[in-house]
């Protein structure tokens, strides 16, 4: 093979190995720009609000859940104001649906500042528990286990999502408030989940009972014949299984289960990372839309830096964690926002340059906040 052969597969290694992000190497990370990557993030969003059924819904919850992750870390101010102003306005309130766990994810940040601001009574968390007691306690169609459909409605959290939603919500409650009940209700719908829609031999959860295998023809399958596990959906799950670990009592009762199952999936993220750090919106069948996509990234990235910075994972990792955080701040555009976000949706879908959401903005945050602690 000549010299110049090999210079044009330098160069498309470099530039061209997806549509149209680089190569992210795993060169040294510089924290002030992570640090003004993200400042430009959250100005960015902030003036570019985008609501999908109201202030209070799980798109607005994961985003603030990742600027609640970023001022913990950082503590730039600019981040707690940008809390501060939602719950207010939001006047501390969830969503309407109390038996959907997606309605209760914006608690997390409210329960974030009530935990670290020092202005007593400034928030109020009584709509929250007002939830989670409805939630938890009040007989609804899904607990029943009578909605019987093939996305496996009879269950309280039929789908994966819902795992980043409620959760971790519960678990922060439960320190906070020094409840140890709500830590015990979360964990028996955790395994409601778990056991229905966790895959043991891929190590990765199915988004809903549609993507479960029942030995048919009716199963649904990629084009390469594998089984569909969506990226974003098992972010939800591995971020959301971060947050819990990282309030959760390290003598809680069933802590080594919620420990075994990061280690699983951390170990699964890390094997079928793409070379070039950003995994594909269909992880088993990367070539359905060949290129990286950045919220199930952004998550993948924030609980595997979490991991090595909470002694759960090796630190060997930190090459593959640095290579994502470089491919995830590369889908930045020059003003702050960020790009090569899935839309809403429950399966593997395309994205683009100039697709855009706030909760992958969320994302973006979170894997940000964890980067800066990597050393």
């Amino acid at each position: 093979m000549n010299k110049t052969i090999l210079t044009l597969l330098a160069v498309v290694l470099l530039f061209n190995c997806s549509t149209a992000q680089k190569v992210a190497e795993t060169q040294a990370i510089d924290k002030t720009q992570v640090k003004a990557s993200m400042i430009k993030a959250l100005e960015w969003q902030e003036a570019h609000p985008i609501i999908a059924i109201a202030p209070t819904d799980w798109t607005n919850g994961a985003y603030y859940t990742g600027v609640a992750r970023a001022h913990k870390t950082t503590k730039d101010m600019m981040y707690m104001a940008a809390l501060k102003n939602q719950g207010y306005w939001n006047k501390w309130q969830t969503f309407s649906r109390l038996h959907h766990a997606d309605d209760v994810a914006i608690s997390y940040s409210y329960l974030y500042i009530d935990m670290t601001d020092s202005r007593r009574n400034f928030v109020d968390l009584e709509p929250t528990k007002k939830f989670l007691d409805a939630h938890l306690y009040e007989d609804d169609i899904w607990k029943r286990g009578t909605r019987k459909n093939e996305m496996g409605q009879t269950i309280l959290w039929w789908w994966c999502d819902a795992l980043f939603m409620a959760p971790p919500v519960l678990n922060l409650y439960a320190k906070h408030t020094k409840q140890p009940k709500y830590l015990d209700e979360m964990h028996k719908f955790y395994m409601q989940t778990y056991n229905q829609l966790y895959d043991e031999e891929e190590q990765l959860f199915a988004r809903d009972m549609r993507y479960v295998w029942k030995g048919s023809d009716k199963d649904k399958k990629e084009a390469n014949g594998k089984k569909i596990f969506w990226s974003r959906g098992n972010g939800w799950v591995f971020g959301g299984l971060a947050l819990i670990l990282d309030d959760m009592p390290q003598d809680y009762k069933h802590r080594p289960f919620y420990e075994k199952l990061y280690k699983e999936l951390a170990a699964k993220m890390l094997e079928i990372q793409p070379e070039d750090g950003l995994w594909r919106t269909s992880l088993l069948c990367p070539e359905s839309y060949n290129h990286g996509e950045v919220s199930g990234s952004g998550f993948h990235t924030f609980a595997l830096a979490w991991g090595i910075n909470n002694g759960l994972l090796p630190k060997k990792h930190i090459p593959a964690v640095k290579k994502a955080w470089n491919a995830l701040a590369g889908c930045q555009h020059e003003d702050g926002r960020v790009g090569w976000v899935q839309n809403i949706g429950a399966s593997p879908e395309p994205a683009s340059k100039d697709s855009w959401q706030n909760f992958g903005t969320g994302a973006f945050l979170m894997a940000g906040s964890e980067i800066l602690k990597l050393n």
